[in-house]
């Protein structure tokens, strides 16, 4: 009987050598998962999902949930093929085409780039509220700097500081269900009990995509499980089980906690009509006292801060390591570490860039809306790219007759993500279309000048 180390794919096959250590399981990847898509993660944005969802909140986390369960399932048949760190940028690359994958590489980069600067921005804001004679650059530079730290040791020890975040994370969103659910028997409540899934006044379609594209950037993470492939001693089977199975556990503690706190909401009027980044936490202390209300919005702080940071710069810097190593990015983005196998030169970079964002952006008013628009846009935009990918890897060049997995899913998959984006906010179609059309400049600026994107040996899918 094979061990999972032996039955780990090796990257020797694809041209490449094994730099990364193999060091983690199937535990190691589903708290990475979970961590990285945080499961107190609707604390921070409630009060803007409730009210672009009409005060069907618990809705918009089911469609979200859904929308990327069909997402989800692709990664897992593309991280079966290429068993790979880049996540879309490789699966892009090597299911359709070199210049596909690194547009695809091009627009996640809006995500996973821009993603830690927000979680460090809303973090410090938070951390500012409560101790207004630290200025918000203090606590940047300090959450950056931890992380940085904690990552640039190993991937070891990253996963170590995921288990102890994640149980803190459990506790106090237990911590507020019990209260919730207490106060709720104690006639707390506010309307039906069903009006957080449907709503009849206030339903309409576009209005429920519309909250979703907000929603949904509460279950990105669940992709950056992808970028561990070279450092999991997994089957390629279970490395993909791992992200479904991270995306359903957050799916249901997402929609149980806004279930819970839209029933609770004491001011469902003015919510509808203002949001409120502070909603949840007003809702914690109606429930419960100032003591929750407390307890909540630190966790959450901590957690964006630090927790979900943690995981996004890990998986920022694997892909930038994976486009380097194409030559399309950099060469010095591709040096590992010789001693904690990380990739060095990437991790300092995202810091950097995180550090920069995060203090232009604190001088804005409309910083952390700016960042989370942009970072849903790039997200669902490099999606697609990999729905398609799954069929032309799939169904076009290796002739699978599996349709459901290899033809339907990814299509329902891209038809409900197409609609997403469609109904974006115009500042971040805008502003995403921008930055694919500097992509497509740098593309053809290389291919003029004779370095069109190359990839090493591609060859057959991974062993079923």
């Amino acid at each position: 009987m094979s061990s999972p180390q032996s039955e780990a794919p090796g990257v020797e096959r694809f041209g490449y050598q094994q730099e990364l250590r193999r060091s983690l399981g199937f535990a190691d990847l589903l708290i990475y998962g979970l961590i990285f898509m945080v499961p107190i993660a609707p604390f921070g944005i409630f009060g803007s999902v409730f009210k672009s969802s009409g005060g069907m909140v618990a809705l918009a986390y089911v469609i979200g949930m859904v929308a990327m369960a069909f997402t989800a399932l692709s990664y897992a048949q593309m991280a079966r093929a290429f068993p790979m760190a880049g996540s879309v940028y490789t699966y892009a690359g090597r299911g359709i085409a070199a210049p596909v994958g690194f547009l695809a590489g091009w627009v996640i980069l809006l995500d996973y780039v821009l993603v830690p600067a927000l979680l460090y921005l809303v973090a410090s804001s938070a951390m500012t509220s409560f101790v207004p004679g630290v200025p918000i650059w203090v606590w940047l530079i300090a959450f950056i700097v931890l992380n940085t730290a904690v990552n640039y040791l190993g991937i070891e020890m990253t996963a170590r500081m995921n288990k102890i975040m994640l149980v803190a994370e459990l506790i106090v969103l237990a911590l507020f269900l019990v209260v919730g659910i207490v106060a709720l028997a104690q006639g707390k409540g506010h309307g039906n009990a069903l009006s957080p899934l449907f709503d009849s006044s206030t339903f309409s379609w576009p209005l429920a995509f519309g909250a979703v594209s907000v929603a949904v950037l509460s279950f990105l993470g669940f992709d950056g499980i992808s970028m561990l492939a070279e450092e999991s001693r997994e089957s390629t089977r279970r490395l993909g089980r791992s992200m479904v199975f991270a995306l359903a556990l957050a799916g249901a503690l997402f929609v149980v906690q806004t279930w819970v706190a839209a029933l609770l909401a004491p001011n469902r009027a003015d919510l509808l009509a203002h949001g409120g980044d502070n909603a949840f936490y007003d809702i914690a202390e109606y429930a419960g006292g100032h003591w929750l209300s407390v307890l909540t919005a630190v966790a959450t702080a901590v957690a964006w801060g630090f927790a979900n940071s943690l995981v996004a710069q890990a998986a920022t810097s694997r892909l930038l390591f994976a486009m380097a190593r194409d030559r399309q990015l950099p060469k010095f983005l591709g040096k590992v570490h010789p001693k904690h196998k990380v990739p060095v030169n990437a991790t300092f970079l995202v810091a950097g860039v995180s550090l920069i964002l995060g203090l232009y952006m604190s001088a804005r008013d409309d910083g952390i809306t700016l960042l989370g628009t942009l970072v849903n846009f790039g997200a669902m935009t490099a999606f697609l790219a990999l729905h398609v990918s799954v069929v032309v890897h799939y169904v076009v060049r290796n002739r699978s007759r599996d349709w459901w997995r290899h033809l339907v899913a990814p299509a329902i998959g891209f038809l409900i993500l197409l609609y997403v984006v469609i109904n974006a906010s115009i500042a971040a179609q805008v502003l995403g279309f921008v930055w694919l059309a500097i992509g497509v400049v740098i593309l053809a600026g290389s291919s003029l000048m004779g370095r069109r994107p190359t990839l090493s040996a591609v060859t057959p899918e991974a062993n079923e």
